[in-house]
């Protein structure tokens, strides 16, 4: 008898929207949820969606029409800001956490998509935010 193969990594639900990821020597919390725009999961401080939506994979929007194209990052889900770690001005390199949310008592980190300065910060701490409210904005360096 074969000995069986593994199939890929071992996810574990641990709360209500949230799964362990296991694979190898690697571990994460993915958080999944639905919403009338459809499912999406956060993953390192980004969104992800279903490859047929039409917006972008990531919680990251470019500003329309600019030759600049900021990033605006912003809230995956209702959550409130832990901590604002970047300000107006900061350098911020891609994966630097710039804001700490809490949701379902867990922190999520967002992160700039890319090197940049902080333009704007449009939150504080201990602001409930909302899904889609506009957190920080960062400028091409």
């Amino acid at each position: 008898m074969a000995e069986p193969v593994s199939s890929g990594p071992r996810v574990s639900r641990i709360a209500q929207g949230a799964y362990l990821v296991e694979g190898g020597d690697k571990r994460a919390v993915v958080y999944v949820a639905s919403t009338d725009e459809g499912p999406w999961a956060f993953y390192d401080g980004r969104v992800f969606r279903p490859a047929q939506d039409p917006r972008s994979t990531t919680r990251v929007r470019r500003s329309e029409g600019s030759a600049e194209a900021r990033q605006t990052l912003t809230a995956p889900m209702p959550a409130t800001v832990r901590a604002v770690v970047a300000q107006p001005g900061a350098q911020v390199r891609k994966g630097d956490t710039v804001v700490v949310l809490e949701a379902m008592k867990m922190e999520l980190p967002i992160r700039a998509e890319g090197d940049g300065v902080v333009y704007a910060v449009h939150c504080e701490a201990g602001e409930l935010v909302q899904p889609d409210t506009v957190l920080v904005e960062i400028a091409p360096a």
